[in-house]
């Protein structure tokens, strides 16, 4: 047995030095491996750190994976994005994402996270009509999440910092959105919203829990609703994704009530405008304003009125105003205006795939 592993191990040595010797250079890709070229995967790589703070969480650092994958037109088709992350207080976790661009009419996204301390997000969407060269537009998204840093600190613009607590949103709803498109600019929609939320205990074991300094607040023990709207939009912007000039506006009305199977009944009716100047080939100015109305008085539960503070925009579910944490300020009517300066300042094509660094300086109120 040993004579015939002494065999095998002297053969498998003279394959090796009977092999053609190839001369590698790391700089030089041509000598690379062919699994090893980057210019041979069916892709292109780009890692990214992640360095974020919250005022509401703690500072994340991470590193996400860009992988791109592109059509024969050179044009990207979809993206594939997970990442590894670590934040101070919620502890370590990451994300699953993946975009796809089937067409400027049609595109569709999934993501999945969850991190070590309670936090969760599940939400797919699927967008067509998005360019309005047909008579309709269809929208639909299925969203769950279990966010332990939410706060609350009363209603109203009075509403004190010492007044901070925390809490844990837990919700799941069905969107959908269905849009007649009386021209390219012009389209009339109806959306229904049916959503469960409950309210439980936060993250932060320094920060008062919700339930127990707002015990009567309307909605801390949760709720679930079915809301309905209808909206008119009018939008002129050249690109539904990165405009630089035009405009958008949007009108509605909506309403949840206890009569079709919602736990609170209120009305809520807004308004949205958007406009982009294009000042230069680098620079766009950007204005946003928000105006809500719900004459609810205190019917309506506080995850389902209007929430300011933080970075994120979402119709009637959060408004920014980036000098405060997420949420807050939360009230019945709402109004809020965003202008933003956005600057150009970097441009670099790498492996034939273009990025944009822009800055964009701002002032809210």
């Amino acid at each position: 047995m040993k004579r015939l592993l002494t065999i095998v191990a002297f053969l498998w040595v003279m394959l090796f030095l009977g092999m053609p010797v190839y001369a590698f250079t790391l700089l030089d890709r041509q000598t690379w491996p062919a699994a090893l070229n980057p210019h041979n995967w069916p892709f292109d790589l780009f890692p990214v750190p992640e360095v974020a703070t919250n005022p509401n969480g703690g500072v994340t650092y991470g590193v996400l994976l860009a992988f791109l994958f592109k059509d024969k037109h050179n044009d990207i088709s979809s993206i594939l994005a997970p990442d590894v992350s670590h934040d101070t207080k919620l502890g370590f976790g990451g994300n699953v994402r993946y975009f796809a661009y089937t067409s400027a009419n049609t595109q569709w996204y999934t993501v999945a996270g969850a991190q070590e301390k309670i936090a969760r997000v599940v939400d797919l969407n699927y967008a067509t009509g998005r360019t309005r060269e047909n008579w309709y537009s269809l929208e639909g998204r299925l969203f769950f999440e279990r966010d332990p840093t939410d706060r609350f600190y009363g209603f109203g613009n009075d509403s004190p910092q010492s007044g901070e607590s925390n809490y844990t949103t837990e919700q799941v709803y069905v969107r959908g959105k269905l849009g007649w498109n009386l021209s390219k600019a012009f389209q009339l929609a109806l959306v229904a919203r049916p959503r469960y939320v409950r309210i439980l205990q936060g993250a932060f074991t320094n920060i008062p829990q919700t339930t127990t300094v707002y015990p009567d607040a309307k909605g801390v023990g949760g709720g679930s609703e079915i809301y309905g709207e209808a909206r008119a939009t009018y939008d002129t912007r050249d690109s539904v994704d990165l405009p630089r000039r035009g405009s958008l506006a949007l009108l509605y009305t909506g309403t949840a009530q206890r009569v079709l199977f919602s736990s609170s009944s209120y009305n809520r009716v807004g308004l949205d405008l958007h406009h982009y100047w294009p000042l230069s080939p680098r620079l766009t100015f950007a204005a946003h304003g928000y105006l809500q109305y719900m004459p609810s008085g205190n019917e309506a539960p506080f995850w389902a009125r209007g929430r300011l503070g933080g970075e994120s925009s979402v119709l009637y579910d959060q408004e920014p105003l980036r000098g405060f944490g997420t949420g807050r300020f939360n009230d019945n009517n709402l109004s809020v205006g965003n202008f933003e300066l956005r600057t150009r300042v970097f441009k670099l094509t790498v492996m034939n795939t273009p990025g944009i660094l822009e800055l964009a300086p701002f002032f809210e109120a």
